[in-house]
């Protein structure tokens, strides 16, 4: 996806375009200006330098090779800045447009193209799943094979209700589910599967719940992602790059990076608590299915871009990929009353749960943020997020009119990062 070709052609949704840089487009200018300085975006200089002091020390104590930070407000980027290696084993330093594999946080961007395609009529949220995806129809729960109560629908998928799951999930937690045990042995996720070929497989296997009941999180957006592809008549990679990525002027975010950009690609090192190295699929490998629960790679610049473009409900300069009304749909808690939360919930995600104990519930894409006082970080109500298993992290606050974008690789606790960028950068607003 991310191959040099000749430009993008938007039209009719057939880009063939990629990691190419749009002039002007992918810079600091234009809808995304650079503040002259961060109290221009009511944030302090010197409370934002406690930002990269704290990443750095972080390197220096060899905790994390390095990172890159973007930090804007009011419509003005106040920080954007690299820190530490992107390479440490090759001393190499990191830059600021370096290239990270951001995990989940390709979820944003599969379940946005299922809404713009809602915002056409040619997908409703209420329909079941089995309507674009046929081989869901007729699904059992649990191993003993209960008949479901309703069928799950796409809702369900985009706030991760479908009664689907991970089969294994990196980190502590619990013993797995059998459910979970199923997709092991069944090879769900292998990765040498097409969209066709594991939404197949993964059909073919129990729900873990029953449809609606129950928030776990799942392969529910690798889903959604497949069903863009049927519904558009294009893979989730053209589909992207025609509709979100060349309109924002993403020049780096798709599903691999080119050759050419090897020496921006952000690695992972032996991390010291755990004495390995975290397996992260290679940035330059072109996948065989393009996964919209986490697939893709991007730079902090560009993930500011699109975060511009929420905040904005949906516009970033001349550019309108979807409506104020869709991302104020996106961005409202799903989770109705009396939502049930799978096992290891909070080992897995602490205060950022998307569960009423943290104050937090989840909407279209992204957890959302529904009290005050419960997590133990900063935020506002409304404000949203979600983070990738590699160490991305970002959030979105609409009352600050801010967002945060953290880009860095293979932390035993990313958990640790996500607190700390809050504490650090509401302590900076003015």
């Amino acid at each position: 996806m991310l191959e040099r070709r000749a430009a993008f052609a938007a039209a009719a949704g057939l880009a063939t375009a990629s990691l190419i840089r749009p002039a002007a487009a992918a810079t600091d200018s234009g809808p995304l200006a650079r503040a002259t300085r961060p109290e221009d975006a009511g944030l302090s200089r010197d409370r934002l330098g406690r930002v990269t002091a704290w990443l750095q020390s972080e390197v220096d104590a060899g905790r994390i090779p390095g990172a890159v930070v973007a930090i804007g407000r009011g419509g003005k980027l106040a920080l954007h800045e690299p820190v530490g290696f992107r390479d440490r084993e090759a001393r190499a330093p990191m830059p600021a447009d370096a290239i990270f594999r951001i995990a989940s946080m390709t979820k944003p961007f599969a379940s946005l193209a299922l809404m713009m395609l809602a915002e056409e009529g040619k997908v409703m949220l209420w329909h079941p799943v089995s309507r674009y995806l046929p081989e869901f129809k007729g699904q059992k729960v649990g191993l003993e094979g209960a008949p479901v109560e309703r069928e799950a629908t796409l809702q369900d998928l985009l706030r991760h209700t479908a009664g689907l799951t991970y089969g294994a999930l990196p980190g502590p937690g619990p013993a797995p589910h059998p459910v979970q045990s199923a997709y092991v042995a069944a090879k769900v996720a292998d990765r040498s599967l097409t969209s066709a070929e594991f939404t197949a497989r993964l059909a073919a296997q129990p729900l873990m719940f029953q449809p609606g009941t129950t928030w776990e999180y799942s392969h529910a957006t690798d889903v959604v992602g497949r069903i863009v592809e049927v519904v558009a008549g294009q893979d989730l990679d053209a589909f992207i790059r025609a509709r979100i990525s060349a309109p924002l002027g993403l020049a780096d975010t798709g599903f691999w990076a080119p050759p050419e950009a090897a020496n921006r690609v952000a690695r992972a090192q032996v991390d010291p608590v755990t004495n390995a190295r975290q397996a992260i699929p290679d940035a330059l490998e072109k996948p065989r299915m393009f996964s919209g629960g986490g697939g893709m790679v991007s730079t902090a610049m560009d993930y500011a871009r699109f975060c511009q473009m929420l905040l904005n409900g949906g516009r970033l300069g001349e550019a309108q990929l979807a409506s104020r009304s869709t991302i104020q749909l996106m961005s409202a808690n799903h989770l109705p009353e009396g939502t049930q939360y799978g096992p290891g919930l909070l080992v897995r995600f602490g205060g950022l749960a998307p569960a009423p104990v943290t104050g937090y519930g989840f909407g279209l894409g992204f957890a959302v943020r529904t009290a005050q006082g419960r997590s133990p970080v900063p935020g506002n109500v409304g404000d949203y997020f979600w983070g990738g298993a590699y160490g991305t992290y970002f959030w979105i606050d609409p009352k600050e009119e801010l967002y945060a974008v953290l880009m860095l690789q293979g932390p035993s606790d990313r958990i640790q990062y996500r607190y700390a960028m809050r504490q650090l950068v509401y302590q900076a607003l003015t």
